[in-house]
């Protein structure tokens, strides 16, 4: 029983990861530069998720999170050239670059990883309630 509980634990932990991520490229979906202040629009983060053959019961694996990817997608470019963060020369003169990131995809990770992570509690309720009722009936 501990396992089962175990099991949807590293679940709660890889949801709440990409919850994370999510929110983050939500928060960040305008932001222009990086962390050095340079014009580098924000790339969006997506987790990978991996089974955790060490946390095993009668064939269920655990789950963990193997990497959290930026994305190499091209950021969008939108013409602005008064903006001070324009491009100065080249191909892309007078455009800004913003995040590639997809609002709609972004609150539907979100979603699905809400219902993922309601769904594991669900079952550790039930792996609980199943417990106390083996004891009460050993009793």
């Amino acid at each position: 029983m501990l396992s089962a509980l175990d099991i949807s634990t590293s679940a709660l932990v890889a949801q709440r990861t990409r919850l994370n991520a999510v929110s983050g490229n939500i928060a960040n979906i305008s932001s222009l530069k990086d962390e050095n202040g340079e014009a580098n629009p924000y790339r969006a983060r997506e987790v990978v998720f991996q089974s955790d053959d060490q946390m095993s019961i009668n064939g269920a694996a655990g789950v963990k999170v193997d990497e959290v990817k930026i994305s190499e997608a091209d950021p969008l470019y939108r013409y602005h050239p008064n903006h001070p963060l324009a491009i100065k020369d080249g191909k892309w003169k007078g455009y800004v670059a913003y995040p590639n990131i997809d609002l709609t995809t972004q609150m539907v990770d979100a979603l699905e990883s809400t219902r993922a992570y309601e769904a594991n509690v669900g079952v550790m309720e039930i792996t609980k309630n199943i417990g106390r009722e083996t004891l009460t009936i050993l009793a």
